[in-house]
């Protein structure tokens, strides 16, 4: 158990601060997976391709740069899967090579690098095959992982498995809105079990290889909040999106919470935010204090020590996503004063990316990125939550 913070606005020494991406979000050109696919299918719901995202595959040095000069500690980036097995079999050592050079450039400033084998992208080949919804599958990134491990396990500090299984299984399988597009809730629980499978083969895959990195897989989470008698439907709901997930991370090294909102569910399922609500670019209710909610119920289920390994909010007004960061750490502070074990915080994200089906248009970043020129643009959110950093502890909002 971490030590409790000196004051109220001070956080435990060692406790880690950084900013997270994801491949296919940042780096560009990805075309060799489901998502890229996906994008550009004739009925595809998203607003517009990746193309080429940030450029963060070649730009990294400087965004490294950038990172550590505001005085972050910490960055959490995803491998290409795609990249790395473009075939069944085939693994590329350039690609490895190209992830290796990630993690040492992150060591050379200072950076703890914090690596995730998945984060919602498939490659085409394993999407023919089945997906996530074929068992098999569950093998096939073990190896992968097993592959990555022995060539990246010496040089990260913290590995995660699969990044939001959970969001994979609904998004892909029961709502529709990942690939591949499936409208299936039994099918959602099936992918469930094997997105599981996946996760505990790969920590053992990824144990075998050099490095004693703590592994966990992240998961993301909502406050959810019953209504008008919602009681009974709102459990089934969080069982079968979260609970039978932290129900397998229980023994693993750490638990990544990923916290954004949180969830309104009535007798008849889930509901939207009042109108009055007020909503982030995305639709979701400018809600901070779901994080304190959230790292409470994953640390009672679990019993594993937390890492806050996304949390942040798409807003035009950057005033606003530094309020939102204030309240939502001021929860993190609350969780470690009752002796939670929190060991750090990621905002996500350090770049305007692609956010999904939703194209470019949420501006999650503490950094801006122009489209046209790819120049990069600190906001004053990203100078605030950097002297925190530095600090470590909470400081006044500007």
């Amino acid at each position: 158990m971490p030590p409790r913070p000196a004051s109220v606005d001070a956080f435990p020494d060692g406790f880690v601060w950084g900013a997270a991406t994801a491949a296919h979000q940042v780096e560009g050109g990805n075309w060799n997976n489901d998502w890229w696919a996906w994008e550009h299918g004739a009925d595809t719901p998203c607003r517009e391709p990746s193309g080429d995202a940030c450029d963060h595959y070649h730009r990294y040095p400087d965004d490294l740069d950038l990172l550590a000069g505001l005085g972050f500690g910490a960055y959490r980036f995803s491998l290409e899967w795609s990249r790395i097995e473009p075939e069944d079999g085939e693994f590329s050592a350039a690609a490895l090579d190209h992830y290796r050079r990630m993690c040492e450039a992150c060591l050379a400033r200072g950076l703890t690098p914090i690596l995730t084998f998945h984060h919602f992208t498939t490659p085409r080949w394993v999407a023919a095959r089945g997906g996530w919804a074929e068992p098999a599958t569950a093998d096939l990134f073990a190896r992968f992982a097993a592959r990555a491990a022995v060539r990246l396990g010496d040089v990260v500090a913290r590995m995660c498995t699969i990044n939001e299984p959970n969001i994979v299984a609904d998004a892909g399988y029961r709502w529709g809105l990942f690939p591949p597009g499936h409208r299936d809730p039994a099918l959602r629980r099936r992918v469930n079990d094997i997105l599981i499978t996946a996760h505990r083969r790969a920590v053992e895959a990824i144990r075998g290889g050099p490095g004693r990195a703590p592994i966990g897989l992240t998961l993301a989470m909502q406050d959810w909040q019953a209504v008008d008698g919602g009681e009974s439907v709102r459990d089934q709901e969080r069982r079968d999106m979260e609970d039978v997930f932290l129900e397998a991370a229980r023994g693993d090294d750490f638990l990544g919470v990923q916290v954004y909102t949180r969830a309104l569910v009535g007798p008849d399922g889930p509901r939207r935010p009042a109108p009055s609500a007020r909503c982030t670019q995305m639709g979701w209710e400018f809600y901070p204090e779901a994080l304190e909610a959230c790292i409470r119920r994953a640390a009672a289920r679990t019993g594993a020590p937390i890492v806050v390994t996304e949390n942040g909010v798409a807003v035009d007004d950057d005033r606003e996503r530094i309020e939102y960061v204030e309240r939502a750490l001021r929860g993190v502070l609350a969780c470690l004063a009752d002796g939670i074990p929190v060991g750090g915080y990621l905002y996500w994200s350090l770049l305007d990316n692609f956010e999904w089906a939703f194209g470019y248009a949420p501006r999650f970043g503490i950094v801006a990125v122009d489209r046209a020129t790819q120049r990069r643009t600190p906001r004053p959110s990203a100078h605030w939550l950097g002297a925190v950093a530095r600090a470590n502890r909470l400081l006044p909002v500007p």
